[in-house]
């Protein structure tokens, strides 16, 4: 069977899917499957219309003498000269990234049937009532400059020196959204899962982070040498259990782990250091794990090397069911007549320097500029968890060091300048653990069901294969 899923080779979809950061539906908070970044202005897929479409780009990547149509969609067209556009595309990004290609014939064949599958799917887009609006796709183009760290202006002279019309440019864009929300809808459509995994799912995470728990433990050792006497075994006993009786009545551990520890880490007081569970013996765990920090084990440990007094002085609990919390600010300006995108990126880049060379603060700046709720505030927006904001807000601010500010970032809400406060780890409760456990889940399933998604639509379209002449 033709594998038709282009999710499965990361270099392919990298040059597949334009740069459209938070260009999915929905409110705030809203979680979308987000499409991997173009690695520069051409990455958009070429759309032929009735006849074949220019490429000027690829004519410059990959020499021919004339283009062709390669196959037939519906009513769409596939043409060599996309074909090899895509091609040069895909071997600049897995150069980029020092990714492996297969070889050419194989390269050439993956990408053609991926090619395949787009028209397929944004065909079914169109016949399904998929609409992008307007203001959308502004955004959405908008990403694509922010993203190659450009103004509208540079994008489209860009798109002019590489033969592409910008009109086409967006239609482009247009069909990716397209899409990646017919896409979303009909693959989530087909996941089903149930209580029973979500259960088994947690069970599993709990043993993996149960196995990730840190210790940190001190120990006096009293060897006892390999096949001793029953007197030696004894004498050695006996000196354990009075190093134990020392510290049980008061004294310091440390003290009395330097005088009669017969370790290496007698020097440091016995203290063997932080190590996860899985790197420590397990009797030393069995032996620990029931006392708080700070507390002797109540009896003698006797091992192959011989008896230890064990004392716990760290515990770090691992969680499978913990999440990062973030409290960051943002000053928001929204377009409008009186003000363009780009204006107010170049005013929020302003705002920016002023704060990064001091002569000015954030929180001044958010009350007396910025366009929402928070400005009162300062432009705080309070702890967050993951999925609070809309996908590009909340990408730029995860990325983002404690203290850091990012470059302008365009929503659908308006452009923010955002700064990081502080982050926390948070524990789930078990609602959101269950939802968490869906999510993974989810994930888990989805290139399984858009498989079978892609393979049943692409069954059910007319593809035809052209010869190329002679």
């Amino acid at each position: 069977m033709t594998d038709v899923n282009p999710l499965r080779r990361p270099w392919l979809q990298a040059a597949l899917v334009a740069t459209v950061l938070g260009a999915g539906p929905g409110a705030a908070g809203a979680q979308t499957r987000p499409a991997a970044p173009a690695p520069a202005l051409a990455a958009p897929a070429t759309r032929p219309a009735a006849a074949p479409a220019p490429a000027a780009a690829a004519a410059r990547a990959e020499p021919r003498t004339a283009d062709y149509i390669l196959a037939v969609v519906n009513n769409e067209l596939v043409t060599n000269g996309e074909l090899n556009q895509r091609l040069a595309r895909v071997r600049e990004s897995a150069a980029r990234g020092n990714q492996r290609l297969p070889p050419d014939d194989e390269l050439r064949r993956q990408v053609f049937d991926a090619l395949i599958d787009e028209r397929v799917q944004i065909t079914y887009a169109r016949e399904n009532g998929i609409r992008i609006d307007e203001a959308e796709l502004d955004r959405a183009v908008q990403n694509v400059a922010v993203q190659n760290q450009i103004t509208m202006p540079q994008l489209r002279e860009r798109l002019r020196t590489e033969g592409v019309d910008y009109q086409r440019f967006r239609n482009n864009v247009r069909d990716q959204l397209m899409v990646e929300r017919v896409r979303e809808r009909e693959v989530q459509q087909r996941i089903r899962i149930t209580d029973a995994e979500v259960d088994k799912l947690i069970d599993e995470q709990r043993a993996a982070a149960g196995s990730q728990t840190e210790y940190n433990i001190a120990q006096i050792l009293v060897t006892v040498p390999e096949g001793a006497p029953l007197a030696t075994e004894t004498e050695r006993r006996i000196r354990a259990e009075n190093a134990l009786a020392r510290v049980r009545a008061g004294e310091s551990f440390d003290a009395v782990a330097r005088e009669m520890s017969e370790d290496a880490n007698r020097a440091a007081g016995g203290v063997i250091g932080l190590r996860p569970a899985d790197r420590l013996p397990d009797v030393f765990v069995e032996r620990v794990k029931a006392l708080q920090a700070g507390q002797v084990a109540p009896a003698l440990l006797r091992t192959g090397a011989g008896f230890h007094v064990l004392k716990l002085v760290e515990r770090r609990e691992a969680s499978a069911f913990q999440i990062t919390q973030t409290r960051a600010r943002h000053i928001l300006l929204r377009p409008s007549a009186q003000l363009s995108q780009d204006a107010a990126m170049r005013r929020l880049e302003d705002f920016k320097r002023q704060i990064e060379s001091g002569r000015a603060s954030f929180e001044a700046l958010a009350r007396a500029n910025s366009e929402d709720g928070s400005a009162p505030a300062g432009g705080e927006l309070g702890w967050a968890s993951p999925g609070t904001f809309v996908p590009e807000f909340e990408e730029t601010m995860n990325a983002l060091p404690i203290g850091g500010l990012s470059a302008p970032v365009v929503s659908r809400f308006g452009v923010h300048l955002i700064q990081v406060l502080e982050r926390r780890n948070v524990e789930l409760d078990v609602r959101q653990q269950r939802e968490q456990a869906r999510n993974v889940l989810r994930e888990r399933k989805f290139e399984e069901a858009y498989t079978e998604w892609a393979t049943e639509l692409r069954g059910r379209a007319y593809v035809e294969m052209r010869e190329a002449p002679q």
